[in-house]
């Protein structure tokens, strides 16, 4: 991965960090192979205040209205809590805001207020998690970056997250670490200059790459079956019916696509984990894996479905829609369903990436990302239930 920072650009912006912050963040955004649709997250700390990226902004286009100015001592003193709900973190974050006209602050901004550098900057980096997500993906992380980085266990996103790196970081010195690797989540970079955290993360990135590059052999090439119109006709007519609006199908016949729809081990890989944990909200835990009959494998979806809420919702949970967002159709490849053309694009742009994790993890000893509580916290999480509890009273 190269550096696509501009000296001569980001020398008209030396005068604001603020202005600097928004053209790193956008750097970031312009690759998929480190955030996607709206993830990863960036911000700046100037004198006492935190801009962080605001709930809403992606960051290929965020602009200064995008970062959400925090009070920073009130979010340093909410990482000294012994425990804070999302909710309740939600609430103190808007009430710490400096203009109440901002958008939310990422879940991520007691994180990033905890972190002793004026820039921060997170990604979801593709060849980061990739790694992390195979059986051996620590030890795996250890032989790329030795001492380097921080190197932290799967925990939930925002106050717990935050809660567990301020106690592992009081005694550190941060000086000698390069980022921080969230193992099956993504990587944290930072520096007191923008162009410095920012070069982090794409050397991080890289090395990572390098690693899987040197480890894994290439993917074979696959020649796809035809998808059959009768079969697809039956798809969106079922998956339509279960969302309750007419969906958009889209075809994914990438040779990665073709290449897992051939595996022997579909089945396994596909329910070991989406590529990141947000991923659970735009494509749900799993996908539909159709064989000759579409009827029986949206059915045999649904039991699965049914069966992965029973096993871990309490009775404050609300069961989501029924209906998958992506399916794999055996020797073939995959096919996406979006409630829209837009909506459709992003399942599709994620998916693509997801498959092309999966094979490379199983190069690397086999595709294992989160464990189904983890992906059911993520999918359930409060803050999305309490607007569907709002929604259907």
């Amino acid at each position: 991965m190269k550096s696509l920072f501009d000296d001569k650009y980001a020398e008209a912006l030396a005068g604001s960090k603020l202005a600097m912050r928004v053209y790193t963040s956008r750097l970031l955004g312009r690759s998929d192979d480190l955030v996607l649709h709206g993830g990863g997250n960036t911000s700046v700390k100037i004198d006492d205040t935190l801009y962080v990226k605001g709930s809403g902004w992606d960051l290929s286009t965020i602009e200064e209205a995008g970062f959400s100015p925090v009070d920073l001592n009130a979010l340093k003193e909410m990482a000294t809590r012994e425990y804070l709900s999302d909710t309740q973190m939600v609430k103190e974050q808007r009430a710490a805001l400096r203009d109440q006209k901002a958008p939310n602050p990422s879940i991520e901004a007691i994180l990033h207020a905890i972190i002793p550098f004026d820039f921060v900057d997170h990604t979801h980096a593709d060849a980061v998690v990739t790694i992390s997500n195979s059986p051996d993906g620590k030890e795996y992380i250890e032989e790329v970056y030795g001492d380097s980085v921080l190197i932290i266990d799967y925990v939930m996103p925002g106050f717990l997250l935050a809660k567990d790196i301020y106690e592992r970081t009081r005694d550190i010195d941060w000086s000698k670490i390069e980022g921080i690797v969230l193992l099956n989540h993504g990587l944290f970079t930072f520096d007191d200059d923008a162009k410095k955290s920012y070069e982090k993360s794409i050397e991080l990135v890289t090395k990572a790459e390098k690693f899987i590059y040197e480890a894994a052999l290439l993917y074979p090439k696959c020649i796809s079956a035809d998808f059959k119109p009768a079969l697809l006709d039956i798809l969106k007519a079922r998956v339509s019916q279960l969302r309750g609006c007419e969906v958009t199908l889209k075809i994914v016949d990438s040779i990665n696509a073709c290449s897992l729809s051939k595996s022997q081990n579909l089945e396994s890989i596909v329910h070991n984990g989406n590529l990141t944990p947000e991923h659970v909200i735009r494509i749900k835990p799993f996908p539909a894996i159709i064989d000759k009959d579409a009827n029986l494998g949206i059915d045999t979806f649904i039991d699965m479905y049914k069966a992965y809420f029973t096993a871990n919702a309490s009775q404050e949970h609300i069961c989501l829609d029924l209906a998958p967002r992506y399916a794999i159709i055996k020797g073939v490849g995959a096919v996406v369903f979006g409630k829209d053309e837009k909506e459709a694009g992003v399942i599709e742009d994620i998916v693509e990436h997801t498959i092309t994790a999966m094979l490379t993890a199983e190069m690397l000893g086999g595709w294992e990302s989160l464990k189904p509580k983890d992906i059911f916290a993520m999918e359930y999480w409060e803050l999305e239930q309490a607007k569907l509890a709002k929604s259907q009273s």
